[in-house]
C-alpha cells in the first residue's frame, strides 16, 4: 500500500524522470548510514529510474548538453538533492565512495527483487531495467510504501531465456556475469547488435515496457566501456 506522503513523493520524482522503487524501516539487518547530525535513520526510500522514465529528462538537461563526463550522475545529484531537501530527506547516491553503499541489499529489503544471472537485480514489475539512483534517509518514522513481501521473478523463471542468447556466453548461472568477456566482445565492433542493448537483458520476459531504447542502451554501453 502506498501512503499519501509516498504518493506525493512519487509525483515529484516522476516530474524529473525518477521512480520510487520501495522503502523500509531500518532494523539493523542491513547497514544504513547515520544521518548528517549523527542520528540513526528510521526510514529509507529507494529511488530509481528506467530507460523510458529518465532518458527524455536527461537528454534535455544541461548536464547532458555540456559534454562533461558522467552526465547521468550529475543530473541525478542535482535533481534529487533539490527534491530531497524540499521533502525533508537526506540523500545518498550509489556513485559516492568508496566506501560504497549496499544498494542491492537495500533493494532486496524493499522486496519484489531477485538476483539475476545478469549481475543486476530483476524486479517483478520493472524486470532488469530498474537502475538505482539514490536512497532518501530520514530520522522520522517510516511513512513509505509497504515493503513487498513477494520475491522477484528469477527464482520462478523456468525458461531463463537470458542464459541462451549471449553470443560469448557471458551470462551464466554458476559463474554469474563475466564482465571481461562482455567488454572484449563489445570492443570488437560498434556494429554488434549488443550495442543496441544487452541481448540477455532484452530477452528477459519481465518489464519489457521499461526496457531501454537503442539510444539509451548505447549511452550505457559507452559508460560500461569507459568511453
Amino acid at each position: 500500500m502506498t501512503t499519501p506522503a509516498a504518493a506525493k513523493l512519487e509525483q515529484n520524482l516522476a516530474a524529473s524522470g525518477f521512480l520510487l522503487l520501495g522503502g523500509f524501516a531500518p532494523d539493523g539487518t542491513v547497514a544504513v548510514p547515520a544521518l548528517a547530525g549523527g542520528k540513526q535513520a528510521r526510514s529509507l526510500l529507494l529511488i530509481g529510474s528506467t530507460g523510458p522514465s529518465i532518458w527524455p529528462h536527461l537528454t534535455a538537461s544541461p548536464e547532458y548538453k555540456n559534454g562533461h563526463p558522467d552526465p547521468l550522475d550529475r543530473y541525478t545529484r542535482r535533481s534529487l538533492l533539490d527534491l530531497a531537501e524540499a521533502s525533508g530527506y537526506e540523500p545518498v547516491f550509489p556513485f559516492e565512495g568508496p566506501p560504497y553503499y549496499p544498494f542491492q541489499q537495500w533493494a532486496m529489503k524493499c522486496g519484489g527483487f531477485s538476483q539475476s544471472p545478469l549481475g543486476v537485480l530483476a524486479h517483478r514489475t520493472f524486470g532488469p531495467w530498474a537502475g538505482f539512483r539514490a536512497a532518501f534517509l530520514s530520522a522520522e518514522p517510516f511513512d513509505g510504501p509497504t515493503p513487498d513481501t513477494m520475491d522477484g521473478p528469477c527464482p520462478t523463471c523456468t525458461d531463463a531465456p537470458c542464459l541462451a542468447v549471449c553470443p560469448v556466453g557471458a551470462v551464466t548461472v554458476h559463474e554469474g556475469f563475466k564482465v571481461t568477456d562482455c567488454r572484449n566482445h563489445l570492443a570488437t565492433s560498434r556494429n554488434l547488435d549488443c550495442w543496441s542493448g544487452c541481448l540477455a537483458r532484452r530477452a528477459c520476459p519481465f518489464g519489457q515496457e521499461h526496457r531501454q531504447s537503442q539510444a539509451t542502451a548505447g549511452f550505457h554501453m559507452e559508460s560500461f566501456l569507459g568511453l
